[in-house]
């Protein structure tokens, strides 16, 4: 689990991809990485296999190259980075997973003060636009972000000067394909809500016994 918090703003050494699996050597400041650990890489969660000089290496499999960009990536390119949460730790952005669900493009970003607007494309899948909501929160490429405003065809994110420093968003451009994740707990709502769901839904019965209504 994760806050969509960067901790650091890594390179990658080397990658080797394939179609079904991805191989990829990243620097980084982070100190200490230990075998087996989680690292969420531009929001995917993956396990750290080596580490040790300033490096770690990773390993994606299809499905996550299937989900993500990691496997566009290449030498040289900058990630996005944050270690797993540990329970105690302050949760300063929302609750992470680190399982990209779509690849979305960016549409537009324009100045907004010392911030800027970022115009981002709604997901294909129609499931994933119902768990977006204004003032709820997404992960773009592992960056925990709040939704400003939901249109028929797009969503609106306000970026301040702090997350363009510290991120990869800084140097995104419109057509610029991003990893997002929506929020857990709306996929849980989502489920519940969602009347061919195996739960059965929200009902005014389940509503009762659970002591939300008399």
């Amino acid at each position: 689990m994760f806050t969509g918090l960067i901790q650091d703003v890594g390179t990658i050494s080397r990658i080797t991809a394939s179609e079904r699996e991805a191989q990829l050597v990243v620097t980084t400041r982070l100190e200490r990485l230990e075998l087996g650990e989680s690292v969420a890489v531009d929001g995917a969660c993956l396990t750290v296999t080596e580490a040790s000089g300033g490096r770690f290496t990773a390993f994606a499999s299809e499905e996550t190259l299937s989900r993500t960009g990691i496997g566009d990536l290449a030498a040289g390119a900058q990630v996005n980075l944050e270690r797993a949460v540990r329970f105690g730790d302050r949760l300063g952005g929302h609750l992470v997973t680190g399982h990209v669900d779509e690849r979305v493009k960016l549409e537009s970003r324009t100045p907004a003060g010392s911030a800027e607007r970022f115009a981002i494309a709604l997901p294909a899948d129609p499931g994933l636009r119902k768990q977006l909501a204004a003032k709820g929160s997404v992960a773009i490429d592992g960056v925990s972000l709040t939704i400003n405003r939901v249109d028929s065809g797009s969503f609106e994110l306000m970026l301040i000067p702090l997350t363009l420093e510290s991120t990869t968003l800084a140097t995104a451009r419109p057509g610029s394909l991003l990893n997002l994740e929506t929020d857990v707990l709306a996929k849980y709502v989502a489920r519940q809500l969602d009347p061919a769901a195996e739960s059965g839904g929200v009902t005014l019965d389940l509503l009762a016994r659970s002591g939300f209504v008399r």
